[in-house]
């Protein structure tokens, strides 16, 4: 239940900076949804680490956080969206960060393969590269994505990967393709 809520919030925040970079909205009225967003994850997922804290105890955690941590990525990266664009801080720490993430997407590709679940294979890897081209985007490299594109792939990337599948998810429509 609480990824399918996630996603939903995800898809939702990823829409909507999509259409503000298209739109040039304030950056100052887009971190709204980013820190709804990003609170909604940590909030969620740091109680989430204490049921497990509670459910297993300090000694057999190991795998039980691997969906919290991943989980976790989505969250900083919205908190860390929000604050950059509500102080106008610089954006290249937030573009590494990204790159940080964008290689996390990988050995989670791999496992949700390994693990029966293609679907979320290949999810894993669309956003890693939503999260490499924002990468692109902010850290000053020479090779640069501009904000049309950046703007419509985070459009289409936040509907077909997190909108679609968080409201599958909560209708109990996504073991249907399964």
């Amino acid at each position: 239940m609480t990824l399918g809520l996630g996603l939903l919030y995800v898809g939702c925040v990823l829409f909507m900076n999509g259409v503000g970079t298209l739109q040039k909205w304030d950056p100052k009225a887009m971190a709204v949804m980013n820190f709804f967003t990003g609170g909604l994850l940590v909030v969620i997922n740091t109680i989430n680490i204490a049921c497990t804290v509670v459910a297993v105890g300090a000694d057999g955690i190991g795998a039980d956080f691997y969906g919290i941590a991943t989980n976790m990525l989505f969250g900083f990266t919205y908190l860390f969206v929000g604050c950059t664009n509500l102080f106008k801080l610089d954006g290249r720490p937030l573009a590494w960060y990204c790159l940080f993430v964008a290689v996390n997407t990988l050995p989670c590709a791999y496992l949700s393969f390994v693990t029966a679940d293609p679907i979320f294979g290949v999810i894993w890897l669309i956003w890693g590269t939503l999260w490499l081209a924002y990468w692109f985007a902010g850290a000053e490299m020479k090779i640069t994505l501009g904000p049309k594109f950046i703007g419509w792939y985070t459009v289409v990337v936040g509907i077909i990967t997190c909108w679609v599948p968080g409201y599958m998810l909560l209708a109990d429509w996504w073991k249907f393709l399964y």
